[in-house]
């Protein structure tokens, strides 16, 4: 994937910046390497600072009022004040540390709806930044990120969207200003229950598992129930625990069965 601005519209004298990635895919907790290409144009140029960095589209909730918002969660400057003579070409390689608590925007090889991450190159020259586009990065899952997800599959639960929102999830390990939700259609034989909605909190020791049920009126005794549930778990419990057989406990207890008055 190949990142292309030409500056020359907002006075940058007709210099260009393409980013190119080793691999569009990592992990939370992994890396993001690839190299920027900076070409001069016809004027020379002080360039005072390179960086590149994470960015997200967000969801925000504003009074009654809802919007989305593109908002950086990581950046790194790459060295020092450079000149740029006309025509001049060269090259700076990057690495990027994907934090632990990053979004999962790809499953099993497919983008997750909705999902929109990626890495923002701005360049800063004599005072003026330009804004740069998205490189989209497609973040797989942990091993038990994916367990989690594989044990819903099972289940037959189906993926609907998922969501960035500002915002904390309280008694979680969270540290970014913003969470995911992933969002799933429930199968049939749950009978009482509309849609689940899952949110990991991850960091270098392991993550918290955030469920919700939106569960369908009329069900039996559900007054007072509780529908949140949440597990904490170590990075290497969490690829072998029988994440299928918990979750099926959990949910049938709920929503198992739907009785009308």
């Amino acid at each position: 994937m190949v990142l292309k601005r030409l500056l020359a519209g907002i006075g940058f004298g007709g210099a260009s910046v393409e980013t190119h990635l080793e691999s569009p895919l990592t992990r939370p907790g992994g890396t993001v390497r690839g190299t920027v290409l900076i070409e001069g144009g016809d004027v020379e140029q002080e360039i005072e600072q390179l960086t590149v960095g994470l960015q997200a589209r967000v969801e925000v909730e504003s009074g009654d009022n809802e919007y989305n918002r593109n908002m950086e969660f990581h950046r790194v400057r790459l060295g020092d004040r450079a000149h740029l003579a006309p025509g001049q070409r060269f090259q700076v390689p990057f690495e990027i540390q994907v934090p632990w608590e990053s979004p999962v925007t790809s499953y099993k090889g497919s983008h997750l709806h909705r999902m929109n991450v990626g890495v923002n190159t701005q360049l800063h020259v004599a005072r003026a930044v330009d804004p740069g586009d998205l490189d989209p990065v497609a973040i797989e899952p942990l091993p038990g990120q994916a367990a989690f997800l594989d044990a819903l599959v099972s289940l037959g639960f189906r993926f609907k969207q998922a969501d960035l929102e500002q915002g904390r999830i309280r008694n979680t390990r969270q540290r970014l200003p913003f969470y995911q939700e992933i969002e799933y259609y429930a199968p049939s034989h749950y009978r009482g229950l509309n849609e689940l909605e899952l949110s990991f909190v991850t960091d270098e020791r392991g993550m918290d598992v955030v469920l919700e049920l939106d569960k369908k009126p009329g069900l039996l005794f559900s007054e007072g129930r509780d529908t949140f549930h949440r597990f904490t778990v170590d990075h290497h419990s969490a690829a072998s625990r029988d994440w299928r057989g918990e979750l099926h406990h959990w949910i049938d207890s709920l929503a198992g069965r739907r009785e009308f008055f």
